[in-house]
Order: structure tokens, then sequence, then C-alpha cells
């Protein structure tokens, strides 16, 4: 039995991060998030803030770019020199590699969270692909609760980070981040807890002989 991945798309106050992290200790995994950014730096070369920069704004102007296929291109090699080496569309094209690597030549499972993993990875065999999203007021709550904020600033801080990375997944992707036909598997912890989400997803890694 060969070495799987388990991708994770969440909205701010889900609890998709918790429960990708209690998931990675009950399978004995690691899980990345910004850490495919250090590791798209050290197999580039490029120091990561270049990575970091490219994972926290898109390029202004981008989002008028009517392209349905997005801007990720998985054949388009740029090399030292060309004028694109150091852009965004390249930074992602490099991360996007990594992924694909853990996933097609490396020896040890892991979950990915977030980075349109789903999108990257689609099509492979052992790759589990789960969206987590929660109601507005429960986001809300658990925000509140973690950064000890007002309702109104947790509701604006789930608003931005959640439309930055609808906008993110669109440009990269040319897809719609919450279409369930991206994912496997969609839970609403509004409506389950974090460890039923979480023996859910080791079902159905069971279900497609991933794991014993």
């Amino acid at each position: 039995m060969g070495n799987y991945i388990i991708t994770i798309a969440r909205g701010l106050g889900s609890g998709g991060s918790h429960i990708a992290h209690a998931l990675a200790e009950k399978l004995g995994i690691p899980c990345y998030d910004n850490e495919i950014l250090d590791m798209a730096a050290d197999y580039s070369g490029i120091n990561e803030s270049y990575f970091y920069e490219a994972n926290e704004r898109i390029k202004k102007g981008a989002l008028a770019i009517k392209n349905s296929e997005g801007v990720y291109n998985k054949d388009r090699e740029i090399r030292v020199g060309d004028k694109d080496y150091y852009s965004n569309e390249n930074m992602f094209n490099i991360q996007a590699q990594v992924m694909k690597n853990l996933a097609i030549e490396g020896k040890v499972s892991c979950i990915i969270i977030g980075k349109a993993a789903n999108y990257v990875l689609r099509g492979l065999i052992n790759v589990v692909k789960i969206n987590i999203q929660a109601p507005e007021d429960k986001c809300i709550k658990n925000i509140m609760r973690r950064h000890q904020m007002s309702g109104i600033e947790a509701k604006v801080m789930i608003e931005k980070t959640d439309k930055y990375r609808s906008d993110y997944y669109k440009y990269y992707t040319g897809g719609m981040w919450l279409d369930p036909k991206g994912y496997h598997l969609s839970i609403n912890t509004g409506l389950v807890s974090e460890e039923y989400a979480v023996s859910q997803i080791i079902s159905l890694l069971k279900e497609k002989n991933l794991i014993d």
C-alpha cells in the first residue's frame, strides 16, 4: 500500500485546520500548510519571501482577467532568467510541483491544507479531497473565542479571508472554491462535531483502500 494525500479546503472558523491536525495525529502523518511554501523555496532555490508574498496577495488587477481555465499551467516551464520567473504565477507553479512530487514520488503520506491542492492533485487515485465549512454564526463564535475579538470584527475577518480564498482559487484554477464536484467529501461542522468529521475522513480512506 503506497502513500496517500489528504487535501483540506476550509472556511475560516469552520474548524478545518483543527480537524486537519487532529486527523494527522490520529493517522501519524505530517500536516502541511505554509510548510508547502518552505518546501517550494528549498526545491527551487528561490527565497521563501517570494512564495509567502504570492500566497498572501493576488497581483493587482489579476481578477479582471477572464480566463475560465485559470492561470495555472502545469505544462509551462519558466526558466531562470525569464521575465516571469519571480512572478506569482510561477511561485504557484513551483509549489504545485512540490505537491505533485509529494503525491506521486513521496514515500510519506501527508495532509495539505489549502493551496488549491484539490485542483492541483486532481485525477490522482491516492488523493482524498475534503472541504470543511460551517454556518456564519458558528464561524463568528469560533473566531471571537480564538482571537478575543468582537462579533463585528470576527465577521469582517471571515468575509475578507474567505473572499480571498475564493478569489485565489478562481484566479489560479478557473474553478469555484466551494464547488462540491471538486471534493470527495464536504463536511458542515455546524451539524457534526470535529471528532465525527475526523472519523468520516478515516472511513473514506478505508473505503478507497488507502489505509487498512
